[in-house]
């Protein structure tokens, strides 16, 4: 008896080929030259998103890493000054 993750397995490749296919095809269509200037170009355009996300990633890291310094920095300023009294000077 086929497993059930077969016949989903077997439908997910299906649809990729036809996606593949329908890919092909919008390339087809065109002629050569411009089919490979419109890949140059979509090719171009996702590494400047990937430049874009790489970016983000690395400027969140730095400021996970500054929240972190400043935290330690403001315990520090908490350590050395003198506990002041809340309810105000003694009278």
């Amino acid at each position: 008896m086929p497993e059930p993750q077969d016949a989903i397995r077997d439908a997910c490749n299906a649809f990729w080929d036809g996606m593949r296919q329908i890919g092909d095809f919008s390339y087809a269509i065109l002629p050569r030259d411009l089919a490979h200037a419109c890949g140059d170009f979509n090719k171009a355009v996702l590494n400047q998103i990937r430049s874009l996300v790489d970016w983000e990633i690395q400027w969140t890291d730095d400021r996970v890493a500054g929240g972190a310094k400043m935290i330690e920095e403001w315990r520090a300023k908490c350590q050395q000054q003198p506990s002041v009294d809340p309810t105000g000077p003694e009278a």
